[in-house]
């Protein structure tokens, strides 16, 4: 079967740079995907994206659309006819849903049967169907009409490129008429640019100054943008995300170096970065310290004779950005951070909860409780969670959304604030996202801790549990934070106690009564994910957390120590062991006997095994003081020939109560060993 290449590009007004790439990658796949129906094979494929233009090429694509049979059954002989031979409403029904007369339908086997030829067509006749379903299928929330057009897309269309081999497809999609012809660049090349071929496509419009391939311009961009920092002795910061929605916005992408006054870098670099990157996407460049310089990287679209006028005004644009967040600084500090809070008293936290004045007060009472019990300084913590919100009322946040907390630090440092006071309230937002950066000052983690806790009790408070969909107000990131912040940083907090302090705190603004239960529940359960992620079996999960720790690090080296019991040889034996003690002990009758009596052994096993457990016992104390649960159970391993042995000997249930009585008393003290660390019965 012969197969050609195949290229469409659609041209269109500036397409969003955001976008860009999920438009191509969909636009490829609503193709593939036509392809793949219509039964159509090639060799390869490829998207194309520039701001201007969407387009697919498809290598050695079937001309011709292989022939195909349907084979459809339909109700049983018995059902087709009744008793006078009479088609019924079955048979009538069958026939017209495969589009013929009964007498067409093969009525010789068991069921009534269609089969059907059809002959495949082709494959310039299926594309543009193929193409425009694709294009109608684009993930586009808001689609535009143009001038007294019916069509709708995401920007009006400009021109239709459809090729199958040398020979243009004869269709017109959304208001354009296909052709070989697109357009270059816009000033360098503004005229009409001939596709020769589908495998000319690239070369053609690079020689009118269009480089269609997104990769290669990102390449370029990324290239070109490392030389010139190196040359300003500088690295320039390239986020993702920035870097694809500049490749995103130019055809012909000539990076070129820019500066601004030194003067704007008494300002927090914080703020200058953001803006040059959120509102100029520009890349920024920062010295051997991480300090910013003075200079910065834009990518323009044009090749100019005259590079220098394009330097100047992109300087000439960025300048009142800058002086914008110069003059907000400034502002900023004619007053005291901590009066900041004023205006505080008037933003509400949550209708219910108060201000967000009043959420700083409740932070600032928990962060010095939690800071004396990890090792900070509570009144620092006290101190930082006091300040914790203040700049969310500054001129330089009103601004600049993403400053809240780094504007804090540099007002409280302008204040003459402790240095870890002034971190803390940058890092009381930590860790912002999965796998992000923690607080690494203790200060800090107090008051991170704290303002979580404090979201987490208050919203539980009133009711507002988060959803499957809905969760306004981040308790599960809040839990999660909190987990990592313990667990990552080492840090032993009973939050037992630490969410009780908080509960009191809130005082009758919340309904008390299960709160701390219910927040301590949704704060674990966030772990259950965290251990699944790591691959640990949810098993070791439910072992801990039936014991129920308080403290989340307490919590993760019982879970590291189960799962290093578990690879032992006598883990499965000893889990089996524990099950079936866990059954006996929970269907005894009455109290449960505390006081083992050797004088009740009337068997050697019974003997071995107190004195096993006597053994166990004396060793695994000072290691469970020290939580040193792995070795813990290892030593406890031990004891796996001792108990095999007694049951293989021992009925429990002996008839003599007092013998019965002692037996499960020995069996109580072997449980409670393992019950030092986890409930090892669930992973058998």
């Amino acid at each position: 079967m012969s197969a050609l290449d195949f290229l469409v590009e659609l041209g269109t007004e500036e397409l969003p740079p955001k976008a860009l790439n999920t438009l191509a990658e969909a636009f490829l796949a609503g193709i593939d995907k036509g392809l793949q129906a219509a039964g159509l094979n090639y060799e390869s494929k490829t998207v194309y994206a520039a701001p201007r233009r969407l387009a697919v090429l498809i290598t050695a694509l079937a001309t011709q659309q292989p022939d195909r049979s349907i084979n459809l059954d339909g109700p049983p002989r018995q059902a087709a006819f009744d008793a006078e031979g009479n088609p019924t409403q079955a048979a009538l029904g069958f026939a017209k849903k495969c589009g013929v007369e009964l007498s067409e339908i093969d009525q010789s086997g068991p069921k009534l049967r269609y089969s059907q030829s059809i002959a495949g067509k082709a494959t310039a006749s299926l594309l543009p169907t193929i193409v425009e379903d694709s294009l109608n299928d684009l993930p586009i929330p808001k689609r535009m009409r143009w001038g007294a057009r019916k069509e709708e897309f995401v920007r009006p269309t400009q021109w239709l490129v459809m090729l199958l081999g040398d020979q243009v497809i004869d269709c017109t999609i959304l208001a354009q008429k296909a052709g070989r012809d697109s357009r270059g660049h816009r000033f360098h090349h503004p005229e009409n640019v001939r596709i020769g071929s589908p495998s000319s496509y690239l070369a053609d419009l690079r020689a009118a100054y269009v480089l269609a391939d997104a990769n290669e311009r990102r390449e370029i961009i990324s290239k070109r943008t490392e030389e010139l920092a190196t040359r300003q002795e500088g690295t320039a910061i390239v986020p993702p995300a920035l870097l694809d929605e500049v490749t995103a916005l130019v055809e012909w992408p000539v990076p070129l170096v820019c500066s601004f006054e030194e003067r704007f870098l008494d300002v927090p670099q914080e703020a200058l970065i953001t803006t040059m990157q959120d509102n100029q996407k520009y890349f920024c460049l920062l010295d051997a310290d991480g300090k910013l310089l003075p200079r910065f990287i834009t990518v323009a679209n044009i090749e100019s004779k005259d590079p220098q006028q394009i330097i100047a005004g992109n300087e000439k644009v960025v300048r009142p950005r800058l002086t914008d967040a110069e003059f907000f600084f400034k502002q900023d500090k004619k007053q005291k951070l901590e009066d900041f809070n004023l205006r505080l008293q008037n933003v509400v936290f949550q209708e219910k909860l108060g201000s967000v004045y009043d959420k700083a007060e409740r932070v600032s009472r928990l962060a010095a409780y939690i800071a004396a019990r990890i090792g900070g300084n509570a009144s620092w913590a006290a101190r930082a969670g006091l300040l914790s919100k203040c700049d969310l009322s500054t001129e330089m946040v009103g601004e600049f959304p993403e400053m809240q907390g780094v504007a804090g630090y540099y007002y409280a440092l302008n204040d003459g604030e402790p240095e870890d006071v002034a971190l803390a309230l940058n890092e009381q937002y930590m860790p912002r996202g999965a796998g992000a950066e923690l607080p690494t000052t203790l200060t800090g983690a107090a008051v991170a801790i704290a303002d979580k806790l404090d979201t987490l009790v208050g919203i539980f408070g009133v009711g507002m549990l988060p959803t499957g969909s809905k969760d306004p107000y981040a308790l599960r990131r809040a839990a999660l934070g909190v987990l990592r912040i313990l667990i990552d940083k080492k840090l032993d907090l009973d939050l037992t106690d630490a969410v009780a302090f908080a509960v009191n705190s809130f005082g009758s603004k919340v309904k008390a009564a299960g709160l701390a239960d219910s927040v301590l529940e949704f704060i674990f359960d966030r772990l259950r994910a965290r251990y699944e992620d790591e691959g640990v079996d949810v098993a070791t999960y439910l072992s801990v957390r039936a014991l129920k720790p308080g403290s989340a690090l307490d919590f993760d080296q019982r879970v590291q120590a189960v799962e290093a019991f578990r690879k032992l040889p006598e883990a499965a034996a000893l889990a089996a062991v524990n099950k079936r003690v866990s059954n006996l002990l929970s269907k005894l009758e009455g109290s449960m006997p505390t006081t083992v009596e050797a004088k009740y052994f009337d068997n050697a096993a019974e003997f071995s095994l107190y004195s096993a457990i006597q053994q166990a016992d004396q060793a695994v104390q000072p290691m469970a003081a020290t939580r040193q649960y792995s070795e813990s159970l290892a030593r406890l391993a031990a004891l796996r020939e001792p108990v095999d042995a007694f049951f293989e000997a021992v009925m429990v249930n002996a008839e003599d109560a007092k013998v019965r009585a002692n037996r499960y008393a020995l069996l109580a003290r072997l449980r409670g060993l393992f019950l030092g660390v986890a409930d090892i019965s669930l992973l058998g």
